[in-house]
This record gives structure tokens, C-alpha cells and sequence, in this order.
């Protein structure tokens, strides 16, 4: 009986090592083998989660994972290179995304004639030997500017050129010239990439700009400053772009734009100067004052106070400006010195 016991035990082990496929559940798992995703919307067990909480989360992904080998058992396969491989149908379930899925980015005229021509792109090489330097010279990037100065260290004047003419100079303004054409290319293929048209620009239509166009961006350019194109220069026969002023230039501004030029600015300046260094100052002092001891008096008799009465000294006689009184010197601060009255007397030495 010992022996049947043990061999019956040994394949009830078994049979639990190796589950059964068939999975059953009280709502149906939802799976998307696009994503290889499985969802299931069944409640989990809250007395077998207490019990044996690692034991229970494993059986339960287990179950999920079976259904997800399930579907894919049922997949249509293919051999790839020695290897069956299953087909996977579009995925349908909707991923959160805080921003918007990427898009391709859209190809540049070049890309689309070389993609039409079949040009392939190569890479440069890093370093080439150059037959006049007699060394290797990189082709971009670090020390390419220095290999440039060392080649062209000297520039031969064309036989039809002006032999005053910079040369380097004029080598300088033509590598600017080629910057600037790329980059005007680079934002026409941004503008033809948006397929819309950006306001206020040099190029506003598929191939060239309008005429009104130009002087809309003429007229706000010369208005980006900071006197809002007040000192800037007009051409012969320019013209201004109608319905753009300072209220639409500057928002909340009500004044417009005076058009007063350099001369006539030094020359208003001018004026102003002589105006104010030419007048001399109008103020009487003792008129000033007589005005504010007036204004004094009205204001104490009209709150019926007694007027103020002058100091006395022994000889009941009041004192004035610099009266001595009887045998002895004034004090110190007692009288008031009229400021523009002189006096004589003998210097201290």
C-alpha cells in the first residue's frame, strides 16, 4: 500500500507540474497580439490574496500569460530564414500619450531628386592628403578653417579684376553670399514642409513674394527700433506698406511716429539749449518774502489770533534790524544780515 501511495503521490506532482492550456474565467480577458497585450477585468480573490499573496499573483499571471500563448498558437505563420514566425494582426488597443504620435519628418527638394534619381548619400572621408600642404587635412569640422588659410595663404588677381581690389575680401563676401542662399532655401522647404504661408516674411507664396508683400517686411523692419523708424533713411522712390502705423507696430501706443530727420533734430535740440541758458531767473527774494509775511499776517488775523509784536529792551523802545540796545552788543544770531547789502569795516589779519 506504502509503494501505490508513493507512486500515486509522484504523479499528482507531475500532473501539477505540467497545467492544462484551457483557461477559464468568469469575464472574458480581453488580448491584442498586436501589442502582445492581455487585460483581464476580473476582481481578484481578497481571501487568497491574504492567504498567499505571492503564490496567487503568480498563478493568476500565468493564467493571463496561457491565453496570450493561446491566441498566438492560432496566428497564421511564415518561415523566415529557417524560423516559423507568426503573423501579428494591426494592434487596436489605445496607448494614453501625453503628447501626439511622431511623424515622419518631410523630405527636402534634394532628397526628393536624389531619392527620384537614386543617389545615394556617402559619407566623407575624415582626412585627406592634400598635394600643396604636403600633409593630411581634415575635410569638416575641427581645423578645416586653419587648413584653408595655409592653402590660400595668397590669391591671384583675375587679368579682367581691378589689381586694388581685396581679394580675400571679396572670397569672404562670397562664402556669405552661399550661407545666406542655403538658408533661405532651408526655410522654404520649412515653409513647403507647413504648406501654409508665415505672415510678415520675405516669402509668402510657393515660389516668390508680391510686391505689397516686400513692403510690409520693409516697413517693419525699419520699425524695429528702438525709436520705431523715427532716424531711418527713405530710398529715392520707396514706398510705405498702407494700414501699418505705431498703434499696430506698438500695441497701446496713441501717438504717431513724428518724422522729424537728423538736421532738424540737432537743430531743434539747438534752440531748445539757447532758450534755456539765454533767460535769467525771474525771482525777487524780497519780493518773495514781503509775499510770504503777507500771506502770514492774512492767514493769523483771520484766525483771530493777536499779532506778533517785535522784542523790547530796556528802554521799552522795540528792536530793529542791527539796533544796539542801551550799553551793550547785540547777540549773536539776534539781528539778520541782508545778503546783498554790504558792509564796511576793517579786515582781521
Amino acid at each position: 500500500m506504502d509503494i501505490v501511495k508513493r507512486v500515486l503521490e509522484e504523479e499528482q506532482r507531475e500532473v501539477e507540474k505540467y497545467k492544462s492550456i484551457e483557461v477559464t474565467k468568469h469575464l472574458e480577458a480581453k488580448v491584442d497580439l498586436g501589442y502582445l497585450l492581455c487585460s483581464d477585468p476580473n476582481d481578484l480573490d481578497e481571501k487568497q490574496l491574504k492567504k498567499n499573496k505571492e503564490q496567487y499573483l503568480a498563478d493568476l499571471t500565468r493564467e493571463n500569460v496561457q491565453l496570450l500563448v493561446n491566441e498566438l498558437w492560432e496566428q497564421p505563420t511564415e518561415r523566415v530564414e529557417e524560423c516559423i514566425v507568426a503573423k501579428l494582426p494591426a494592434p487596436s488597443f489605445v496607448l494614453p500619450r501625453s503628447r501626439k504620435c511622431p511623424v515622419p519628418k518631410p523630405l527636402t527638394k534634394w532628397e526628393k531628386f536624389a531619392l527620384e534619381k537614386g543617389i545615394k548619400k556617402t559619407k566623407k572621408d575624415k582626412k585627406v592628403f592634400d598635394q600643396d600642404l604636403d600633409k593630411w587635412v581634415p575635410t569638416y569640422g575641427f581645423k578645416r578653417a586653419q587648413a584653408e588659410r595655409e592653402k590660400d595663404w595668397v590669391l591671384e588677381v583675375p587679368q579682367n579684376a581691378d589689381p586694388m581690389e581685396d581679394q580675400f575680401a571679396k572670397k569672404a563676401n562670397a562664402k556669405a553670399d552661399n550661407v545666406a542662399k542655403n538658408e533661405i532655401k532651408r526655410m522654404r522647404n520649412i515653409v513647403k514642409a507647413k504648406k501654409g504661408a508665415i505672415p510678415r516674411t520675405g516669402y509668402l507664396g510657393p515660389d516668390t513674394a508680391t510686391s505689397s508683400d516686400l513692403q510690409v517686411a520693409s516697413t517693419i523692419a525699419k520699425a524695429s527700433t528702438a525709436s520705431v523708424g523715427k532716424f531711418q533713411g527713405k530710398l529715392p522712390k520707396e514706398k510705405t506698406a498702407r494700414g501699418i502705423g505705431v498703434k499696430e507696430l506698438i500695441p497701446g501706443a496713441k501717438r504717431k511716429a513724428s518724422h522729424i530727420t537728423d538736421g532738424d533734430e540737432k537743430i531743434a535740440n539747438l534752440e531748445l539749449i539757447n532758450s534755456v541758458l539765454s533767460k535769467k531767473s525771474k525771482i525777487n527774494d524780497d519780493k518773495a518774502i514781503s509775499v510770504q509775511k503777507r500771506e502770514a499776517r492774512e492767514e493769523r488775523e483771520f484766525k483771530g489770533e493777536p499779532a506778533k509784536k517785535g522784542k523790547k529792551g530796556k528802554g521799552g523802545k522795540s528792536k530793529g534790524k542791527f539796533q544796539k540796545s542801551s550799553g551793550r552788543k547785540p547777540k549773536a544770531g539776534a539781528g539778520e544780515r541782508d545778503p546783498k547789502k554790504r558792509f564796511g569795516g576793517r579786515k582781521r589779519r
